[in-house]
């Protein structure tokens, strides 16, 4: 065989193997572009170029679509928390920040329809508008302090509400909670002052108490005093001189104690009575 032979045989051979390696690449892409996977806490909603949006959404896992005909749109599911800034007015027209948290989820069963008439970011669109108009509207039924003291009821009612609200959106609000609350310098200032007034109230209260308490004490002592006096009165009329001279023994005893811690003390016996004597070198 000569060179030019061979030649024209290796390039038949290799345009052969090119024509092969491009049918395999067209057919890989093929399959590639078919094939859409759906992650954990997502679903697919399936857009059909002849029949519009599928009215069955895709599971997790790997599942095959038509190419250039149907296009898979992934949607998150799973329960998002989000944090909503309002400022609106109290029912005595005090205006107060807060900032709501809010947990949510599209419902299963609408995912077509909320990707037709919201899109993907259908929580972007929707819930920041209606959570302020129902956070304006619940908090209109409040005073300034009735939002401080009763801040789970304020929770509650809104959570309420708004559910109601996302239903028609085809939301589903998990939890709602208040996680801000912060009034005007002016309120804020009135507070303050509030709380400094009841505790000086506080401690004028708990003064006056003390000095009552005192007046009654001194009462109850001068009345025992009085009492005894009167009782010691009437003792010693009727006992006579009894009583005085065991006043006087009791004395004499107490004394006689005293002096005997004493170093400077001497007792000299004088028949049935004993002398006290003072040293004088100690």
């Amino acid at each position: 065989m000569s060179q030019k032979a061979a030649a024209e045989m290796l390039a038949r051979g290799l345009s052969s193997l090119a024509k092969y390696a491009a049918v395999l690449g067209i057919g890989g892409s093929a399959v590639a572009a078919s094939l859409y996977n759906v992650d954990g806490g997502e679903r697919a909603v399936i857009f059909d170029r002849f029949r519009g949006v599928l009215p069955v959404a895709s599971d997790e896992g790997t599942h095959f679509l038509v190419p250039w005909v149907q296009t898979a749109h992934i949607m998150d599911v799973k329960i998002r928390p989000r944090l909503i800034p309002s400022a609106t007015g109290t029912k005595d027209l005090q205006m107060v920040e807060i900032v709501l948290r809010v947990l949510t989820r599209p419902d299963m069963n609408m995912l077509q329809t909320i990707f037709r008439n919201l899109g993907l970011d259908y929580d972007e669109r929707v819930l920041p508008s209606i959570t302020n108009e129902v956070l304006k509207a619940v908090v209109a039924q409040y005073n300034a302090e009735e939002l401080l003291t009763k801040r789970d009821q304020v929770s509650e009612k809104i959570r309420a509400n708004l559910t109601k609200r996302a239903r028609d959106y085809n939301f589903i609000i998990e939890d709602v909670a208040i996680t801000h609350l912060q009034f005007g310098v002016e309120f804020s200032r009135a507070i303050e002052q509030k709380q400094v007034a009841e505790q000086e109230a506080e401690r004028a209260k708990y003064v006056v108490l003390k000095s009552d308490q005192e007046r009654k004490a001194a009462i109850v002592k001068a009345e025992g005093e009085s009492e005894s006096a009167r009782l010691i009165s009437e003792a010693t009329r009727q006992a006579g001189t009894g009583l005085i001279e065991l006043r006087r023994i009791e004395a004499a005893k107490e004394i006689a104690a005293s002096l005997g811690k004493s170093r400077n003390v001497s007792y000299l016996p004088s028949g049935n009575n004993m002398l006290f004597g003072i040293n004088p070198s100690q």
